[in-house]
Order: structure tokens, then sequence, then C-alpha cells
């Protein structure tokens, strides 16, 4: 089966270049084990899902020119539960602290237990309201 690979007429902001296209793709799985391979170019698909996670819009209004939105969710929902974007975000963040001269690990981590004081030792907890106003007039209305 071939894959259909439609030339675009818009490119979109949130669209890879093609050296963000050289670092992801290796990142992403390889086998296809239903036998089939996909019928749509794997960088469009991210492409489209790029857009969505940019611009917030539903599934179904993802523009025409990119596959259909149900085959772009299928594969945003595999990857997801294949832990594959959490995969590719781990060895994205280590490649570049190696290539700003860092380990590809974070080797300390700094806990702070002073963050926020709930309440004073030992006083009551008293809801936080604003107090009722009291007109000075009572209740009098003209």
């Amino acid at each position: 089966m071939r894959l259909l690979s439609r030339k675009r007429k818009t490119s979109y902001p949130s669209d890879m270049t093609d050296k963000e296209w050289a670092l992801f793709e290796p990142l992403l799985p390889k086998s296809w084990k239903n036998g089939r391979p996909p019928r749509h170019e794997m960088r469009e698909i991210v492409n489209a899902i790029r857009y969505f996670l940019r611009t917030g819009c539903q599934w179904r209004y993802l523009p025409g020119e990119f596959p259909p939105w149900k085959t772009v969710y299928w594969w945003w929902n595999k990857w997801s539960k294949e832990g594959v974007w959490q995969k590719a975000h781990d060895e994205l963040v280590a490649l570049l602290r190696k290539s700003v001269g860092r380990d590809g690990a974070p080797t300390a981590c700094i806990i702070d237990s002073q963050s926020v004081k709930v309440s004073q030792k030992g006083a009551l907890v008293k809801p936080d309201t604003t107090p009722e106003r009291k007109s000075k007039d009572g209740n009098a209305t003209l």
C-alpha cells in the first residue's frame, strides 16, 4: 500500500522544520505489528498533532490539508498509551542537556519543605471570609 502524500498548500507555524524532524523521527516506533504500514506520512500526522496542541481546536476541526482527524486522533491515542511522547520528551531533554555540556540526566534535586505555611502552630483556624458589613442606619429604607 502506498503512502497517501498530499502536498499541502499551506504551511503552519506549528509544522516541524527539517532539522526538528531529523531529531524526532528516530524516536517514533518503527514496527507495524499488524503488517500493514500506515497510509499517511508520519511527519504529517505529527504536524497535525502539533497543530491541534498549539491551537487548541477540536479534533474534528483540523484543517482538511492534514490527514483525516480520526487517523490523527488514533495515532495520538496509541502513542499516548504506549508512552511514546514521554520517551521522546526524555530523549530530547537529554540531547539538549548534552549539547550545552551537561550530563544527560540531572544528578541533584532540591526539595523545599518550607514553601508555604498553612497556619501558625496552635492557632485556631478561621474561615477566610470577608466580614459582614454593618450599616449605621440599621435596616432603614427610604
